[in-house]
């Protein structure tokens, strides 16, 4: 029988999400890749109890995470939540999201009232939740009314399926009118998820933060390691099948030679810094308070403790700044 660790709310700070009573740690633990049907169980579930006993209380899912078969995150999540993390249900932090496909018909994907109404239900479901904490638009709909969107979040929230509503892949633009809408509902929104990282600034330079600090709510970045390349592990060449996320393409748009030179300077001052450049990435996103949390996805409990401690140094100098600032420019 499992049982966490007593001192686990010492290991890793947690952040407010702006006045809102929402907390959540520095760092989440994402299920999007390799923790699906494929995968094999007792090591999954190491590393999430792993996680939880330093600090982790927020997981992070989507209805078409888990590979060969859609949802077999959540049901693989669902499954360890019921043998170990049951009995600490009210300190949990679980998020899940609909919008993205999850099969050939048009109410397996988007945002429609019908589609949004029956994934959550059929999350909790896989999760073996009776709620999660977040649900999330997983991205904006090109085709169906905002207000159809937001009256359906509210819809979710006011059954208790949710106790908070979410965004992702919004821009600054779409993020004020639905943060307009679910505010106008009375509806608690709290985040937008985005992917940022240090190779992907658009989160700044599109005004997503200033719409998002405007309405004193934060952002969740995604990617912040940008699918491992801001690690030591490229720093000798990125392979030709690099397997680069739809939301960090433009990276590469120089060339993938340019992007290793970066990485070397960024790793060695990383080094300055007594950090790994995972860490130091990881860092640079969390020095502004309006990121409540940073999404890591990792199989290893080597990994995961060891970014965790990039919370033990957040803070950047001057010159620093400076210097980071001109190798990624």
């Amino acid at each position: 029988m499992y049982t966490a660790a007593s001192d686990r709310y010492e290991k890793l700070p947690f952040r407010r999400v702006g006045d809102t009573g929402l907390q959540l740690p520095l760092i989440t633990l994402g299920l999007w890749r390799h923790y699906g049907s494929a995968d094999p169980l007792e090591d999954r579930e190491k590393v999430i109890l792993k996680a939880f006993d330093n600090g982790i209380f927020s997981f992070d899912l989507a209805n078409n995470y888990g590979r060969p078969e859609v949802g077999s995150a959540e049901k693989l999540f669902g499954e360890i939540y019921q043998h170990n993390l049951k009995p600490y249900r009210d300190e949990l932090v679980i998020t899940t999201k609909a919008g993205f496909e999850m099969g050939p018909s048009p109410y397996q994907h988007f945002n429609s009232r019908k589609n949004l109404l029956q994934s959550i239900d059929h999350s909790l479901e896989r999760l073996q939740l009776d709620y999660v904490d977040i649900f999330y638009s997983h991205r904006p709909d090109p085709a169906t009314n905002p207000e159809e969107t937001a009256l359906a979040l509210k819809q979710i929230v006011d059954s208790g399926k949710a106790l908070y509503i979410g965004i992702s892949n919004y821009d600054a633009e779409q993020s004020d009118t639905m943060i307009q809408l679910l505010t106008d509902l009375k509806v608690p929104f709290v985040v937008n998820q985005f992917s940022y990282n240090m190779f992907r600034p658009d989160a700044y330079t599109s005004g997503l933060m200033d719409v998002l600090k405007k309405n004193n709510r934060s952002l969740v970045a995604y990617g912040p390691l940008a699918e491992g390349l801001l690690t030591d592990r490229y720093l000798g060449g990125i392979p030709d099948d690099f397997p680069i996320h739809w939301s960090n393409q433009e990276i590469f748009a120089n060339g993938k030679d340019a992007v290793v030179t970066k990485l070397n300077q960024l790793n060695d001052l990383a080094k300055g810094r007594d950090q790994t450049l995972a860490q130091m990435a990881l860092a640079w996103l969390l020095k502004d308070q309006s990121v409540a949390s940073v999404i890591i996805g990792t199989t290893s409990e080597e990994n995961l403790l060891a970014n965790i401690h990039a919370a033990d140094h957040l803070t950047f100098t001057a010159d620093e700044e400076r210097e980071i600032k001109r190798i990624l420019k």
